[in-house]
């Protein structure tokens, strides 16, 4: 009797340790669950609320046409958009950088576009690093393809002939080499060539009217000449170890490129590089100047809307810019802030 009332309670104790250990198995199990739905909520379904508020601008359509016909487009203050496709893209959290599609910008006012391609057989597909942008927000949407981009700039040009758009493209991700990849670019160049001016230098505001500018950020491998592009290349200057380096000067050939481009910076670092990179690169007679206010902060992966909101605030609210600010290229860009770029200019027809 003892020895079976021993093992009876040998065996509710060994009992309830299974369940105890069932019970914290289960508990883990359900905070796993919760940490995946957060995840799932952050990296999907915060940037689904990352929309455009701000409202629109009477003539952001048509603003260069009181441009004179010779001015240098290096002359011209144009507003800019970084990672222009990302309205909808694979992790958008860490990824999206805009909430209007490119038809919506050029609307808005902007000029410069930040085209990141990447070949997916014999087409090339827009991307941001390793991830695929879409047509639309979900997973089931389609893979936003150069082709979509085009018709959508051909479109606006064509209903909106005194202006122009810098088209600034970048090798993003793929296996091919330059030379195929310029292969594979010329061939869609080549659907609608009188679409596109193709030159190696900057070219005046009446030569680029109703037509794509083609720049290029990387090397003419295939030696094209001028049917390459202009060349857009400058340093890497991405790390946030240097806050003192702002703008820095690349010689492209044809023209001299003054670029800022700090975006591993954290707000008041990014302002500072700036507001001190427009004021160094304004003084550069005869140069282009890129400056970029997009900044993913210093983590290795941001949330560039985070930034964004703050940063274009203070653009929004700047008051003593000076009249020489260049090509200012932003993330979340509005047709308010283009406005505030282009109004800068003091050109005349």
């Amino acid at each position: 009797m003892h020895k079976s009332g021993s093992r009876s309670a040998a065996g509710r104790t060994a009992g309830r340790k299974k369940l105890s250990a069932g019970r914290i198995a289960g508990r883990i199990a359900l905070g796993l669950a919760g940490l995946l739905a957060v995840f799932i909520l952050y990296l999907f379904i915060a940037p689904l609320t990352e929309t455009d508020r701000s409202a629109a601008v009477p003539g952001s359509a048509d603003w260069m046409a009181d441009l004179p016909d010779g001015a240098g487009l290096n002359e011209i203050n144009l507003p800019g958009t970084h990672d222009s496709a990302t309205q909808y893209c694979q992790l958008a959290y860490v990824t999206k950088c805009q909430f209007k599609r490119i038809a919506e910008q050029l609307e808005a006012g902007f000029r410069y576009l930040d085209i990141r391609l990447g070949a997916d057989g014999e087409d090339l597909i827009l991307m941001h690093g390793f991830t695929k942008c879409r047509t639309g927000a979900f997973f089931w949407y389609e893979t936003l393809t150069l082709d979509t981009v085009l018709e959508d700039c051909y479109a606006f040009l064509k209903e909106h002939p005194t202006e122009t758009v810098l088209f600034c493209v970048k090798q993003e991700h793929g296996d091919e080499s330059v030379k195929e990849f310029q292969g594979l670019l010329r061939r869609y160049i080549a659907k609608a060539p009188d679409r596109w001016l193709l030159t190696d230098r900057i070219p005046t505001v009446g030569e680029a009217r109703g037509k794509l500018v083609l720049l290029r950020r990387y090397e003419d491998e295939a030696r094209l000449g001028k049917e390459a592009g202009i060349s857009c290349l400058w340093d890497h200057q991405g790390g946030h170890e240097n806050v003192n380096l702002h703008t820095a000067a690349k010689d492209n050939g044809t023209y001299t490129l003054w670029v800022q481009d700090r975006y591993e910076f954290n707000i008041e670092d990014k302002w500072a590089a700036f507001t001190s990179g427009i004021v160094a690169s304004s003084t550069k007679n005869g140069a282009a100047a890129l400056q970029f206010l997009s900044t993913k902060g210093t983590f290795v992966q941001g949330h560039p809307y985070a930034f964004a909101k703050v940063l274009n605030a203070r653009l929004a609210g700047a008051t003593l810019l000076p009249q020489d600010c260049g090509w200012v290229v932003v993330d979340f860009g509005t047709a308010e802030l283009a406005q505030k770029i282009y109004s800068l200019n003091a050109f005349t027809r």
